[in-house]
């Protein structure tokens, strides 16, 4: 059953592909949306901004919706260079290291997707599990 702020089912499914293919990654309900999780740290989340709902997502991405977002982390320089490029990125308001980028179905890079999510979990998971990562 879908509720307010899930991503669209095609979105996620194709986050979920990614996001589970990573060493110990797991995937749960976050407060709205959804997250997927190393050692229970986040390193992505979905979600769909509808009606300028939730809040600091609609602010962030200025963007009232409805559009899909996910939320990541990325290292400083990569950090700067992907909010600095700006749409579909924007630099989310909570955290040192998180971006944020709009996705539609249709005309997102989905390699350049699984590239970001990857990097974004070799940033917070234990140095053994991004050992066995192949990027």
């Amino acid at each position: 059953m879908s509720t307010a702020g899930d991503a669209p089912p095609e979105i996620e499914d194709r986050l979920r592909g990614i996001c589970l293919a990573l060493p110990d990654a797991y995937q749960e309900q976050a407060w709205v949306g959804t997250r997927w999780r190393v050692r229970k740290r986040t390193f992505a989340h979905v979600l769909t901004v509808e009606r300028e709902w939730p809040p600091a997502y609609a602010e962030a991405a200025a963007i009232a919706g409805p559009v899909c977002l996910v939320t990541f982390r990325s290292p400083g320089e990569e950090m700067g260079a992907l909010v600095g490029s700006g749409f579909p990125y924007f630099r989310a308001g909570w955290g040192r290291d998180v971006v944020g980028m709009v996705l539609d179905a249709d005309q997102t890079d989905w390699d350049e997707v699984a590239e970001l999510l990857t990097e974004s979990y070799c940033v917070l998971a234990p140095k053994k599990l991004v050992g066995l990562v192949h990027r």
